[in-house]
């Protein structure tokens, strides 16, 4: 931290950081583990106006994401401007990995481009930022990603763990692999000593990370065994939630299946993004499945484990669809009745193989077909919703609604949101309530009553 004489004594200046965060909740742990890193270093949370140092965390999956943070990027240009270059600006994440210096050769007031495999540089990087310096790194040097310690966002009651980092998968659409590289699985010991610290500190809940989660592979242990692992030692950590993102269709197992079945620590909620209800289409996209195996495989989710909700991703738009492949989406849907989706249409990137596919279709024509897919979703969401008003419900209290700073916003182990009026020492703990009525996508409850037993 630098000094400053007042005449009698010097007074440490503490410095001030500011984050902006983009994407997926990898992006999203990662920037609490950076965060932890300037904590530990004196470091303050600050606003965009008055940081020293602001550190953009993007995403390259959608083109309009990086149009965005292109944007976010000439504002904080214009703000160093008028701190006289007083203000530090890094560029993170996938977006920095996929443009790399070119990105400095367009913003040239950007000081620090680190992508996904550099976050170990970033203590040099603030010692520079202390020391009104600027980091020199070596030009052949080539970081190596490694996981951090801890990825705790301070003050909350629910946790994101990364497992495992990097695809191998190579969808034709996706350009995770090629800004996120190959896959690489994270000792199970280091996932129990972090699921030991976030418990000492009050987490209730955890949600386990990768790009491609269920290929988790550590010597003999998959995922169905970390899966096994995780619930014991959530277990010892006073963890009482478990969850998972995001998991492959192709690539889960029936010993998955089962594990999640035998170990309750596991919410009856699991995020599988089938993206397509065409075979060919997922021929195409390199899926590795197909819709008829999705369709088993959610009939065998079911089965093991009652009561448990689906969600999903689905890709609208992809080159050479037809309408006989949309109507097959829409069927798949009716038959799975997924509680949620993520629905968008294809947006080509550079460097992937579906840039270069012929049968590009008409933006009109895939608005107006994810339009329909929206609407049956909408439909689904608000049908099994009412059917749960009048259910008995445990939750995790995670904060005060946005919408009415009276009432609470919870959450059931089914991934479902619920607002009830309550007081705030409920928050970070679980209770209990009865699901009494819905209001859009939230369903609502009179009130809720502590359940210290959980």
């Amino acid at each position: 931290m630098t000094e400053q004489s007042n005449g009698e004594h010097s007074v440490t200046l503490r410095k001030k950081y500011y984050f902006e965060t983009y994407g997926c909740q990898m992006n999203s742990a990662e920037s609490a583990s950076l965060a932890l890193v300037c904590r530990e270093r004196g470091w303050t949370e600050s606003n965009s106006e008055d940081a020293d140092l602001v550190l953009l965390n993007t995403c390259s999956v959608r083109l309009t994401a990086e149009k965005r943070v292109l944007g976010r990027i000439a504002d904080f240009c214009g703000i160093k401007k008028k701190s006289k270059n007083k203000l530090t600006i890094v560029v993170a994440g996938c977006m920095a990995e996929r443009m790399g210096e070119t990105l400095k050769e367009k913003h040239p007031l950007v000081d620090y481009v680190m992508g996904t495999s550099a976050r170990s540089l970033f203590p040099q990087i603030l010692q520079a930022a202390e020391n009104g310096e600027k980091a020199v790194f070596e030009k052949n040097e080539k970081p190596v990603f490694s996981f951090s310690d801890t990825h705790l966002d301070e003050g909350k009651f629910s946790s994101f763990i990364p497992i495992m980092h990097g695809c191998d998968n190579f969808c034709s659409y996706c350009i995770v692999p090629y800004v996120r590289g190959r896959e690489v699985s994270r000792d199970p010991q280091n996932i129990a000593s972090e699921m030991r610290l976030v418990g000492e500190r009050g987490v209730k809940s955890v949600t386990l990370l990768g790009q491609n989660v269920n290929k988790y592979k550590w010597g003999e242990m998959d995922f169905s065994s970390l899966i096994k692992f995780c619930a014991s030692e959530a277990k010892k950590s006073g963890i009482k939630w478990l969850r998972f993102l995001s998991a492959n269709p192709g690539n889960f197992s029936r010993e998955t299946i089962e594990a999640l079945g035998e170990n309750p620590a596991f919410c009856r909620h699991i995020h599988l993004p089938v993206q397509h209800g065409s075979t060919s289409i997922l021929k195409e996209m390199n899926r590795g499945y197909t819709a008829e195996r999705f369709l088993e495989l959610a009939g065998e989710i079911r089965a093991a484990i009652p009561g448990v909700t689906l969600s999903t991703d689905i890709l609208v738009g992809f080159p050479g669809e037809t309408e006989d492949d949309i109507d097959k989406t829409l069927q798949l849907m009716e038959e799975v009745r997924f509680l949620y989706s993520y629905m968008y249409h294809f947006n080509p990137r550079e460097g992937t193989k579906a840039f270069d596919l012929p049968g590009r279709i008409e933006e009109e024509v895939k608005i107006e077909r994810l339009s329909r897919v929206i609407e049956l979703q909408q439909k689904h969401t608000r049908e099994l919703l009412k059917r749960r008003i009048g259910s008995e419900e445990i939750v995790l209290v995670e904060g005060i609604s946005r919408k009415n700073a009276d009432e609470l916003i919870t959450r059931t182990e089914r991934d479902e949101m619920v607002a009830v009026p309550g007081p705030k020492s409920l928050i970070g703990s679980f209770a209990k309530l009865t699901l009494s009525s819905l209001k859009g996508n939230t369903l609502r409850a009179k009130e809720a009553l502590p359940c210290p037993g959980v």
